[in-house]
């Protein structure tokens, strides 16, 4: 490889890598959305509640000393470690506090490791006349070079699969005989030891990229919360693939092992590549398990193309003789099509799982950055259209190598683009999360309140409160405040001023302490609602209140 090519190949990583480092890193980078919260965000209770509840699209874990309720004296009113039930986070707060308006911030981790930092206020009684400070809760920030060093080590744990991809395939059914496989050899250990490195400094990252310190931040304790994730076990998942390829990849490479090193090492495979998916957005989507093989096909053919790309460039190309190349490159352009006939597919059904609607496409930062990745594989499809051209009138014509060479490098170059794309869209919220997020509750018309009687304390939201179709969420706890087991929920709903008797309407319960329904309010007016709880054989009490559809 002369110095010129491995400075453009160099310079093509760069590129990409700066592409990776240049998009922001937050907020953009959360995944699970806010979905609601109780009380509604921006609403005016007429009592303290005895809990906040935050409900996110997906699965989340609570960040020690990272999240807080701050009144309106700066003083915090949140009593104890919040908890988490699904992807409900649930903090208790005292209820000995005066009126005004409390401020909520919180830190937590969604599902595929990435944080999710925000806040909301409501207020009890009335709105205080100046808004609620933080006082003495900390940022809940995330540091920029962590976030940046956490894109550039998922960028290179991409072109490290590459580098592996390229010389594997081709040392295996392109390479000619008489040429050494030293160098390609070199290259796929290389690649090996970027996947290795780049999962070690992830796990080390990922610690203050969770709860928002520096990069020498890390702490034991971080790093064994990492380790007993999921996360923290993908990434140990892949070293340990990254091992039994480094194994087995010399007597492969010799010839030498069989079938036995052959089957060894497709498992390997297998599993070092389920650890892309298994470690960004595919687990939490929609359809999990198509949106895990989709992305592995996603990687995989991405992999194999820009990685027999790089070994035609620096290889081949260079050193192969006019005969050789005469029988490689016609099988390559074959094997290259079906890579990217795989990519754009896989990358199609993934998009359609992802972006699920025209607005999420246009208006959401996944979903622009998407756009962005599309056009820059287009025009990638098309230098390679051409490549492919070129190939055939080389069988047809035989001229020269250095147009094909520098439509390859042209390839490379935008294909790397696309990469560094890829390592940012690893980290920014899926748009069918992005558009979840809630309204502010003045806008929606969104009913909270807080309901007593001598058996249980209830917290209600109604939203939209409008006619049509309304979701009732309903949370109970004891008088001292504690999450209250509920044996069975009753709902009414009445307008007597129009004649229209109670309605039943059905709920379903999720937790012991909390169930939601749909009721359907046909006209404008005071509606009168009545919630019966039982919390025993013999005990049941029924409160009532009044909401004002207009």
């Amino acid at each position: 490889m002369s110095r010129m090519t491995a400075y453009r190949i160099l310079v093509a990583l760069g590129i990409g890598l700066l592409a990776a480092l240049a998009a922001p890193a937050s907020p953009a980078s959360a995944h699970a959305a806010l979905v609601r919260t109780s009380p509604v965000q921006g609403t005016v209770t007429q009592q303290p509640p005895y809990e906040i509840v935050i409900t996110f699209s997906e699965h989340v874990t609570a960040v020690r000393d990272k999240i807080h309720v701050v009144g309106p004296d700066g003083k915090r009113v949140d009593k104890s470690e919040a908890s988490i039930n699904g992807n409900e986070l649930h903090v208790p707060v005292r209820i000995d506090v005066p009126r005004g308006t409390y401020l909520v911030s919180y830190r937590v981790i969604s599902a595929d490791s990435h944080p999710v930092a925000a806040g909301f206020s409501y207020s009890v009684g009335a709105p205080s006349a100046t808004a609620a400070t933080s006082g003495d809760a900390p940022s809940n920030g995330t540091n920029r070079v962590v976030a940046g060093a956490v894109s550039a080590a998922r960028y290179l744990s991409f072109a490290g699969l590459i580098l592996v991809a390229g010389p594997v395939l081709v040392l295996t059914a392109l390479w000619p005989q008489r040429l050494s496989r030293r160098a390609p050899t070199r290259l796929a250990f290389l690649g090996l030891g970027l996947v290795g490195l780049s999962a070690l400094v992830d796990l080390y990252l990922q610690g203050p990229y969770e709860n928002g310190g520096t990069l020498l931040s890390t702490s034991a304790d971080d790093l064994g919360a990492v380790l007993g994730s999921q996360y923290g076990r993908v990434q140990l998942a892949r070293l340990v693939a990254v091992v039994g390829a480094g194994l087995l990849l010399p007597p492969f490479l010799a010839g030498k092992g069989g079938k036995p090193v052959q089957a060894l090492l497709a498992i390997v495979g297998v599993v070092g590549l389920a650890t892309w998916p298994l470690s960004g957005h595919p687990p939490d989507a929609n359809a999990p398990v198509l949106t895990v093989i989709s992305d592995a096909a996603h990687v995989a053919s991405m992999a194999i193309w820009l990685g027999g790309l790089v070994m035609l460039t620096v290889f081949l190309l260079r050193r192969a003789n006019e005969r050789e190349l005469d029988a490689i490159l016609p099988v390559w352009s074959n094997w290259a099509a079906l890579a990217v006939t795989v990519l754009v597919l896989a990358g199609t059904a993934e998009a359609l799982i992802e972006v699920v609607t025209l607005d999420a496409l246009l208006h959401t930062t996944y979903g622009k950055l998407l756009l962005i990745k599309i056009g820059l594989l287009a025009l990638v499809l098309a230098v390679a259209a051409i490549s492919r051209r070129q190939v055939q009138r080389r069988a047809a014509a035989n001229p020269g190598v250095r147009r094909l060479r520098r439509a390859v490098l042209v390839e490379i170059a935008g294909a790397v683009l696309v990469l560094g794309l890829a390592s940012v869209l690893v980290q920014t919220a899926p748009a069918r999360n992005a558009v979840a997020s809630p309204a502010q509750a003045a806008d929606r018309g969104i009913f909270s309140t807080t309901l007593n009687s001598e058996l249980f304390q209830l917290q209600l939201d109604i939203e939209p409160l409008k006619t049509g179709n309304n979701e009732v969420h309903l949370y109970a706890y004891t008088r001292n405040g504690a999450p209250l087991v509920v044996k069975e929920w009753k709902v009414g709903a009445a307008l007597p001023a129009q004649g229209i008797e109670p309605i039943d309407v059905p709920v379903l319960r999720l937790t012991d302490s909390h169930a939601s329904g749909t009721v359907t309010l046909p006209a404008k007016g005071d509606w009168r609602f009545s919630f019966t709880l039982r919390i025993s054989d013999f005990d049941e009490a029924t409160v009532t209140t009044v909401a004002t559809v207009k």
